[in-house]
């Protein structure tokens, strides 16, 4: 038995899988305290693991719009977006996160650390203290190599040298944008007698394993460090799901689920729900903590509710409309079920993406108007080639969900030698 310090913030969809992964270990006998957001705690409890919040770090102590540090939506292009998470979540609180984590490291002794990709400030605090360390990406990878295609862009792999050229450019451009946190991130280094990074991307080769959270059949094929391993998705709903029942009628029932942090869609769910009231299918709404379902004006074959067991709904769902958030994405192709792609920034326009290139779903814009939804739901309804390509998707993600390897390469960075403390 190892004791394990995890380190997670409240980006959305992040959280439930790597604290899946943490709940994991702790099914295996390890002992597990989780440093994270305060309104994360029940969800950390819920994993049988111990909870310790962010102090001096950014931390969100609830999910209202008003109370979220990066407020995304409010960014107009990628760039303005990789700056503006750079500033106030990457290494803007960069200290104390780094903070934090080295007083939890003095009170808890643990044997190893395993850290959200995102939060590039923490492996700082375990390779001073000569701990082992792994980094969690909840996501597709998203460190620029050679075959991937620049996170957060949508493009498909790149063809030929035009496309190799696209792809040097773009990732240069979010390099240099981050890359005005490089210097916080060092001067953090050279107080604990660290050697400086090169590049903000720096600190994942440092890592002693990164466990990529998705299935390499879903993502594209690239170049990657050899401590890089795709470990297979989370598919567990978050704790604070709620009780549900099928709505009556033998229609087809189309799930909606649009992000469960406030991404400024409202009026991407009530065109979407407009959309659905001109079909013949139940439509169930899952709004999410950041959205109340009394926003919306619903006809009477959709039920919009805040929350509800996705996994359990996608066992009676044709189709799914998302904003194509990695977490409902796996979901929905490990249950076999097509989808109607609608992203809305973050890495959702990569997912999109690949969904659309497995032939498992269409894309539209977030701005869609009611009909062109409708016209893309009938369409996955009509057309079988699209339920047989998220048949033949979701075997694999379910495979590699069910694999051990994520709890097996945490379980191998640890000495040997290593016992929890009294």
């Amino acid at each position: 038995m190892a004791k394990y310090l995890f380190a997670v913030w409240d980006g959305g969809g992040s959280a439930p899988p790597e604290l899946a992964v943490a709940q994991q270990l702790v099914e295996r006998g390890h002992d597990v305290v989780v440093l994270a957001d305060p309104v994360l705690e029940d969800d950390v409890r819920a994993t049988g693991s111990r909870f310790r919040p962010w102090e001096q770090a950014t931390a969100r102590t609830s999910r209202r719009p008003e109370d979220d540090p990066v407020k995304d939506w409010e960014c107009k292009t990628p760039i303005s977006l990789f700056r503006r998470v750079a500033d106030r979540q990457l290494f803007g609180p960069a200290p104390g996160y780094v903070a934090d984590t080295e007083a939890a490291i003095a009170v808890e002794q643990p044997d190893a650390i395993v850290s959200c990709f995102m939060l590039m400030a923490v492996p700082i605090a375990a390779e001073a203290a000569g701990i082992p360390f792994a980094l969690l990406m909840p996501n597709c990878y998203a460190v620029p190599a050679p075959g991937m295609p620049p996170f957060g862009s949508g493009f498909r792999p790149a063809r030929g040298p035009l496309g190799r050229l696209r792809d040097r450019a773009m990732n240069g451009i979010s390099t240099r944008a981050l890359g005005t946190g490089l210097p916080k991130l060092n001067a953090l280094r050279t107080t604990r007698a660290l050697a400086e990074l090169s590049s903000v991307w720096d600190q994942a080769t440092h890592a002693d394993q990164v466990l990529v959270l998705t299935s390499e059949a879903f993502d594209f094929p690239a170049e990657l460090d050899a401590n890089v391993h795709y470990v297979g998705p989370r598919l567990a709903d978050p704790a604070w799901v709620e009780p549900w029942t099928p709505p009556p009628g033998d229609d087809p029932l189309v799930l909606v689920a649009l992000s469960s942090t406030f991404q400024d869609q409202v009026g991407t769910l009530q065109r979407v729900v407009d959309g659905l009231g001109r079909l013949p299918v139940r439509g169930l709404v899952t709004t999410g903590p950041a959205v109340s379902p009394d926003q919306l004006r619903a006809p009477a074959n959709v039920q919009v509710v805040t929350a509800a067991p996705h996994a359990e709904v996608l066992r009676h769902a044709s189709a799914v409309i998302t904003h194509a958030g990695h977490g409902t994405v796996v979901k929905a192709l490990a249950a076999e079920v097509p989808l109607v792609c609608m992203p809305m920034g973050r890495d959702q326009p990569d997912n999109a993406t690949r969904v659309v290139v497995r032939g498992a779903g269409l894309k539209l814009k977030r701005s869609a108007k009611p009909e062109r939804i409708a016209a893309a739901v009938s369409r996955l309804l009509a057309e079988p080639s699209f339920r047989s390509s998220a048949e033949e998707l979701g075997a694999k993600l379910r495979a590699d969900a069910a694999s051990p390897a994520a709890v097996e390469l945490l379980e191998s960075i640890v000495p040997a030698t290593s016992e929890v403390s009294a």
